[in-house]
Formats: C-alpha cells, sequence, structure tokens
C-alpha cells in the first residue's frame, strides 16, 4: 500500500466509515497479492461492500475542499468533449465537464495524483479544475460519451496512410481484395454494425467542402460521429455502391440499392439511396429490421381503447383504412404490424409497394416498376384478378391509384393505405382533391389513423419529474390532471447513451366514419365542420393522445410539444 492509500483509509477511519477490524482484515485478505500498492486494501473493502466509492470520493472532496460530482446527472458538452479527446479521458482515467479558452473542468477519481492534472494542464494549455467522482462513474462516463470515439480510434487506425497515397476502388472481386482497400472495407463494415449497436435507424454519410460528414439517426435525433479522411470519401461511396449493387461508373443521377446482412440469427436490410451533390455523391443507408413488424399493438403506443377499435378496423371485410403523417412518422410500421396480426392461412393479402420495405412470410408483396410498366395502378388492377381479400397500396399518389382502391374496397376487399396529410379528417378532403367523388369517399373509408412519433422515456432511468408549468398549460392539462399524473424523464444512462430516451413511441388520432360523418362527407360539409363532428363524437387529437401518455410516464411533455406544433387545441 502507498502512503496515498494510507491517508484515505486515515480519513476513512477519522470519520467513522470503516473500521479498523474491517481494514486488518482486507490487508490480511490482500497481503499476498502480486501487487499491494495499486489500492488493494480499498478495492477490497468496496469488494466486500465495506465501503462504497462514492464515500471515498466524499471523503477526500471534503479534506481538499473540493466538490463531488455526480457523473450521472451530468451532460458534458461538445467543448469540452472536444478539448479533452478519448484518447486523453482514458489515458489519464478523467472525465471533462466545461471547457473554456483559460481553462477545464475535469472530474477525477483522487485528488492527490497531482502529476496527472499537471501533464493534462501542460498537454492542454489551460488551467485545470478538478472535481471528485467515484472511480467507476468515470470509467462508465468515459464510455457512454465518447462512444463514437470507438470508431474515431478505428477511422485513424485504418487509414493511417500518406496524405498523397491513393487508394484503388474496389473491384466487385471479395476474394482478392487489393491491400489499399481492406481499410475502407474495414471501415464500411465497422459503421454499419456500430450503427445497429446504436439502434440507428438510418446512417447519413454527407459530401461537404472540406469534410465526409457521417451521422447516425437515433430515435429520430441525428448524432455526428467521427468524420474519415476528406480524400477517401470517393472509396468509401464506391465500397457502399459496389455492396448494394448499384452502379460505381454512374454519378450524375440518384440510385437506389440494398444490402443483406445477417447479425447472428437476424438478417438486416439496408435500403440505400445515392444523390448527387455539389460535393460529390450523399449516401443514406435506412436500416430495416424486421423485428419491428412483430411489434405488439401496445409497442406502437396504442391504449387499450385505441387499441381494441384498431383491431375492430383492420378486421373489417371491406373499405379503406388509411394512416397519415409526414415522412419518418411510423406509417409504415403501423400498416406492416397491422398485417401481421391478421395474416392468417384463411386470408390472401397482396400488397404493391415502392419500394418493398420489409419482406413478410405468407403475403404476396409486388415492387413497383416504372421502366417496364409496372405503377401501383398497373399492379392493383392485376391484383383483383388474383382474388385477394386484403390490398396494402404503399401510398395514393394519383386519382388513378385511388379510385382502383375505392372500386377494390367498394367490391368486397379490404384496402390498406397510406396518405401525407396533417391530421386525420383531412384524409378526406385529401381524397376528394385528388378527384374521387364526394359519395364514394364516403362509402368506402371506413377509417383514418393520424400519427406522429415521440421519444420514449428510457425505462432503465427514468424517475420522476415536474414539468414546466408553461408546458402544462400549453397542453392544457389541467392541475386536477397534474396531480394524479405519473411525470417521469429519463436522468441519462449508459442504455440510452445518456439522453434520457430509448425507443419511440407513436400518438395518435382515430377519425372513424359512422353514418353521421358519411352523410356530412356526401353533401360536401366542410373540413372544419367534419373535423368539430368527429370531435363531439369522441375522436381526440394527437396532441391529446400525447398528453395521455405524458400523464402515463411515457414521454415528456417537450416531445409532445414538438410533435404537435401544429396541433393547437
Amino acid at each position: 500500500m502507498t502512503s496515498d492509500d494510507e491517508f484515505v483509509l486515515q480519513l476513512l477511519t477519522d470519520q467513522g466509515i470503516v473500521d479498523s477490524e474491517s481494514i486488518q482484515e482486507a490487508r490480511d485478505a490482500t497481503a499476498d497479492s502480486e501487487s499491494p500498492g495499486d489500492g488493494a486494501v480499498l478495492d477490497y473493502l468496496v469488494l466486500h461492500h465495506k465501503l462504497t466509492q462514492m464515500q471515498v470520493a466524499e471523503v477526500l472532496a471534503a479534506e481538499f475542499n473540493m466538490d463531488v460530482v455526480d457523473l450521472h446527472d451530468v451532460r458534458a458538452s461538445a467543448e469540452a468533449l472536444e478539448v479533452v479527446n478519448y484518447e486523453l479521458a482514458h489515458r489519464y482515467h478523467v472525465f471533462p465537464l466545461e471547457a473554456d479558452d483559460n481553462e477545464v473542468e475535469l472530474a477525477v477519481h483522487d485528488p492527490l495524483d497531482m502529476d496527472t492534472i499537471d501533464s493534462l494542464s501542460h498537454v492542454l494549455k489551460r488551467s485545470i479544475v478538478s472535481r471528485v467522482a467515484p472511480y467507476e462513474d468515470i470509467e462508465k462516463a468515459i464510455h457512454q460519451f465518447y462512444d463514437g470515439a470507438k470508431i474515431e480510434g478505428g477511422v485513424h487506425e485504418m487509414f493511417e496512410v500518406d496524405g498523397d497515397e491513393k487508394l484503388d476502388l474496389p473491384t466487385g472481386d471479395e476474394g482478392n481484395v487489393a491491400e489499399e482497400e481492406a481499410p475502407i472495407i474495414r471501415y464500411v463494415h465497422m459503421v454499419i454494425s456500430e450503427a445497429l449497436k446504436r439502434r440507428a435507424s438510418d446512417i447519413h454519410m454527407e459530401p461537404l467542402e472540406k469534410r465526409f460528414r457521417v451521422r447516425y439517426r437515433i430515435d429520430g435525433v441525428l448524432h455526428e460521429v467521427e468524420n474519415p479522411p476528406k480524400r477517401l470519401q470517393p472509396a468509401i461511396v464506391s465500397r457502399i455502391k459496389l455492396m448494394s449493387n448499384v452502379s460505381i461508373a454512374e454519378k450524375r443521377v440518384p440510385q437506389d440499392g440494398r444490402i443483406n446482412i445477417t447479425v447472428g440469427p437476424k438478417v438486416i436490410d439496408l435500403r440505400v439511396s445515392t444523390l448527387p451533390t455539389a460535393f460529390g455523391e450523399s449516401i443514406v443507408m435506412r436500416i430495416l429490421d424486421k423485428e419491428g413488424l412483430n411489434l405488439g399493438l401496445p409497442q406502437l403506443g396504442f391504449f387499450s381503447d385505441d387499441q381494441a377499435a384498431f383491431e375492430r378496423i383492420i378486421a373489417m371485410p371491406d373499405g379503406i383504412f388509411l394512416v397519415t403523417g409526414p415522412t419518418g412518422s411510423g406509417k409504415s410500421t403501423t400498416l406492416y404490424s397491422a398485417l401481421n396480426c391478421i395474416n392468417h392461412p384463411d386470408r390472401k393479402i397482396i400488397t404493391v409497394e415502392d419500394p418493398v420495405e420489409y419482406e413478410m412470410g405468407g403475403i404476396n408483396q409486388v415492387q413497383v416498376r416504372r421502366e417496364v410498366g409496372m405503377t401501383f395502378s398497373a399492379a392493383l388492377r392485376s391484383m383483383l384478378r388474383q382474388a385477394p381479400n386484403i390490398i396494402m397500396v404503399g401510398e395514393i399518389r394519383d386519382k388513378e391509384t385511388a379510385e382502383i382502391a375505392v372500386n377494390a374496397s367498394l367490391t368486397g376487399h379490404m384496402v390498406f393505405s397510406t396518405l401525407h396529410t396533417n391530421d386525420a379528417p383531412s384524409a378526406v378532403s385529401r381524397l376528394i382533391d385528388i378527384g374521387i367523388k364526394p359519395f364514394l369517399v364516403s362509402a368506402s373509408v371506413r377509417a383514418v389513423l393520424a400519427q406522429r412519433l415521440v421519444r420514449r422515456t428510457c425505462m432503465n432511468c427514468k424517475a420522476p419529474d415536474t414539468p414546466d408549468e408553461r408546458h402544462l398549460n400549453s397542453l392544457g392539462i389541467r392541475a386536477d390532471q397534474a396531480i394524479e399524473a405519473t411525470f417521469m424523464r429519463g436522468k441519462g444512462c449508459a442504455k440510452c447513451n445518456s439522453t434520457g430516451f430509448r425507443g419511440r413511441v407513436g400518438i395518435f388520432e382515430m377519425f372513424l366514419v359512422n353514418e353521421e360523418l358519411q352523410t356530412m362527407i356526401y353533401d360536401e360539409a366542410s373540413l372544419v365542420a367534419i373535423r368539430n363532428k368527429a370531435r363531439e363524437m369522441g375522436m381526440r387529437s394527437m396532441r391529446e393522445d400525447g398528453v395521455r401518455k405524458i400523464i402515463a410516464g411515457v414521454t415528456t411533455s417537450e416531445e409532445v410539444l414538438h410533435a404537435t406544433v401544429g396541433d393547437s387545441e
């Protein structure tokens, strides 16, 4: 044991935190240790629950008149993480809290280690302000906040080549990869595997003027990771195009491809899109995980009353059921989950999609191919001769597709599809604007579901929360509701990458068409009148459904306000 360890043990004894018998027991147990000077006695006491690392941190902080920092509640600034990079944090086992041009605030586990403080001050050319935190907490914080540094380290190791050296582009012969190509292949595979590990929904590779930016979209929010060298942009783009079976030579027009990868027992599809920009080709890889289709309706975000209505709608023998919302609002996932619920051997289901996003067993899926005349309308006409029970149209985009879908619904078929509208009742006016007669809309549409996605509070680190009173007023949450509510907010942990959120959940507006509303649609009533009547009959707005999820602790007030900014009701 070093004199520093003796000093810490003496402080703990003086404070009455550890008794002398426990210390002697630890000394006896570690007497044969090969490295007794590495804090073996303290480690033994912590391991056998005689002591906690937080108690050690608190005693040291009190002795040296320093603050203790709880890293579970810390959100490190981007400037601090940039000033103290992963290599420094890992080598000196410190965690940066704040940084400016003159000083850096660090969490340290041993304030007696002045050599570390002096070395960092010299390297960073800034004065150091120390705060004390437990060793394990610093280790976890480094792992959480520098998650992208795994890629960073890998990038620099892979691309340690001279700036003037050129790498030959991949030729497609996997069995005979040039030595210069190997780092590119490893980098692309690492970017994809890291995205899967982080639960990203898509990967964005964007060519900017002086850098090649890489970002992951996680729970709807983009996070930038370490960028590869700009000079390697053409090689990386070509490698991805090669993997997705699109033309490497064609750089003037957008292209779409697909990559199939196996991760353990799971098969993951990556839908690849390339787009020529001013500084090169931009690539987006959308990650399609089939496990998302097996979500139960409660996991989508339905409460029991909405779930019962949803199940009743999708079990109808005929009519049209529409899901509306902007791009990225989860429409496809909802429809696929609905098909998964009703996919039984006694029903024939055919879909026409552009593109086929998920391949589902037991369902006939048709890919739109406009270049050979296989459009939505042409596919729909042929599908009807296949005698299906249920038809899914990826999206109703024009009058011809809408007319065929309506006619199919009126001849004994159940039709599922999507539309781009802001709320559920607007789907009625949208169909009429496309060119469908009001009497056909009233006769065919059974229900419309509008939806948005909000981030779900992390189940691992959620804790009771008191929302901002202004948010409660904006959402129309009454005082009596607030008293009985279970407001929750994630503190941030390793599982949610310190964001406080993990996964997303839908908020919904369910517009059910009954006889009274059918009459109003037939009589060409205004959208406002139709919406007001639906509200009178019990339709909840998306904001109101979001409020229910806030009160239940599923999400936060900020998430619902952001997702329903256009819904003032």
